[in-house]
C-alpha cells in the first residue's frame, strides 16, 4: 500500500533492493577481444548492515526520488537457507549408508521399520535415486532366475523329447547356487545384481556339465543297459570332459576373484559368485547328477532294460515262454469246452 501511495512500481522496488544489496546484470561488452559482463552493485561500505537501506533510492512514477527506508521494513528471523521440496512436499532429505556387515536392502527395510513408529500422522517417506531405483527392482531376482530355469527346461525338453530328462539336469543347479552362497558369505559380500548375473550364468554352466553326462546316459540306455549301470558309465565316460571346461572356466575367472582398481567390487562380487559356485557343480555335482537320472527315470516309469513300462505283452505284465516238451514226458491232456 506505501508503494501504492508513493507512485513506485513495485517491480522497481526489488529491482533496487537487487541492484544496491546484491548486484543486478546490465549487459555484455567486448574489450581486448574478450567478453565482459557488466553488473552494477553498491559499494561494500554502503551495504554492511540494514540501516544502509536508508541511503538507498528508488524513482517514482513523476521522476521523484523516493527513499526505500519508506516503505520497506528490516526484521530478523531465522529459517533454513533453502527449502527443499520432493513430490511437491516440503521435506528433509536423508542421506546414509548401511553399517558394515548389513546390505542395503537391509538398511532400507530398517528406515521404514523406524519411520512407521516414530514419525507423527500424516508424515510420510519415499525414496529417491538409488533407493528408489532398489525398491522398484525388488524383487527382480527370483523373477529372473524363474524364468532362465524354464526356459532351459524348455530347451532341454525339446532337446530329448522327454518332461523326466530336463528335471535331471536341473535339480543339480542348487548345488552351484548353495555354493555360490557360500561364498558371498565367506568373503563377506552382498547379494546384489552382480551376484544375480553370477547365478543367472550359474544356471547355463550347471546344465551344461548335466547334460554331458545325461546325454551319454540317455545314450547307454537306449543300448538296452540297466539303468543304473547306463548312469555310472555316462558318469565315467564324461568325468574328464566336466573337470577339464569346468577348471579352465574357473582359473579364467580368477582374475576377476581378485581384481583391482576401479570398479573393482563389482567385478570381485561377479568371480566370487561364478567361482564358488562352479567348484560346487563340479566337486559335488556330477556326483549328483546320476543319481537325480535315475531317481528321475523311475520316477517316470521307466525299467532297467531301458524300456517303458507297459510296453510288453501289452499290458504291464511280463509274459513267460515255457520250454518245449520232452519226448518221453506225456502230452499234456487236451481240454474240451464246457458250455
Amino acid at each position: 500500500e506505501k508503494v501504492m501511495k508513493q507512485g513506485v512500481p513495485i517491480g522497481d522496488v526489488y529491482q533496487a533492493l537487487q541492484a544496491f544489496m546484491g548486484g543486478a546484470y546490465v549487459n555484455d561488452f567486448t574489450r581486448f577481444s574478450r567478453q565482459w559482463k557488466v553488473f552494477v552493485q553498491a559499494d561494500p561500505s554502503y551495504r554492511r548492515s540494514p540501516d544502509d537501506l536508508k541511503q538507498f533510492y528508488v524513482r517514482n512514477a513523476r521522476g521523484d526520488m523516493v527513499p526505500l527506508s519508506s516503505f520497506v521494513k528490516v526484521t530478523t528471523t531465522t529459517g533454513p537457507e533453502y527449502t527443499v521440496r520432493f513430490n511437491l512436499f516440503r521435506s528433509a532429505e536423508v542421506i546414509g549408508a548401511a553399517a558394515p556387515g548389513y546390505s542395503s536392502g537391509e538398511a532400507l527395510a530398517a528406515l521404514e521399520d523406524v519411520a512407521s513408529q516414530t514419525l507423527s500422522p500424516g508424515v510420510g517417506t519415499a525414496w529417491n535415486a538409488l533407493s528408489y531405483q532398489e525398491k522398484v527392482a525388488q524383487g527382480g531376482t527370483v523373477k529372473v532366475l524363474g524364468l532362465s530355469l524354464i526356459f532351459v527346461f524348455l530347451i532341454l525338453a525339446a532337446l530329448y523329447e522327454s518332461w523326466s530328462l530336463p528335471f535331471s539336469v536341473l535339480l543339480s543347479t542348487p548345488v552351484a547356487v548353495l555354493g555360490a552362497f557360500l561364498g558371498l558369505l565367506a568373503r563377506k559380500f552382498d547379494s546384489n545384481v552382480y551376484a544375480q548375473i553370477g547365478l543367472v550364468m550359474l544356471v547355463g554352466l550347471t546344465a551344461k556339465n548335466a547334460i554331458l553326462i545325461v546325454e551319454f546316459a540317455k545314450a547307454e540306455l537306449e543300448r538296452g543297459r540297466p539303468l543304473v549301470e547306463a548312469a555310472l558309465e555316462g558318469a565315467r565316460l564324461r568325468l574328464r570332459p566336466i573337470l577339464m571346461t569346468s577348471f579352465a572356466f574357473i582359473f579364467g575367472c580368477l582374475p576377476l576373484w581378485g581384481a583391482a582398481g576401479a570398479g573393482a567390487a563389482a567385478r570381485r562380487m561377479l568371480g566370487t559368485t561364478v567361482v564358488t559356485g562352479m567348484l560346487a557343480a563340479t566337486l559335488l555335482g556330477i556326483f549328483f547328477v546320476p543319481a537325480l537320472f535315475v531317481f528321475m527315470e523311475r520316477l517316470a516309469g521307466r525299467r532297467d532294460a531301458g524300456e517303458p513300462a507297459g510296453s510288453v505283452a501289452g499290458k504291464g505284465t511280463p509274459l513267460h515262454l515255457a520250454p518245449p516238451p520232452d519226448a518221453d514226458d506225456e502230452p499234456p491232456p487236451r481240454l474240451s469246452s464246457v458250455e
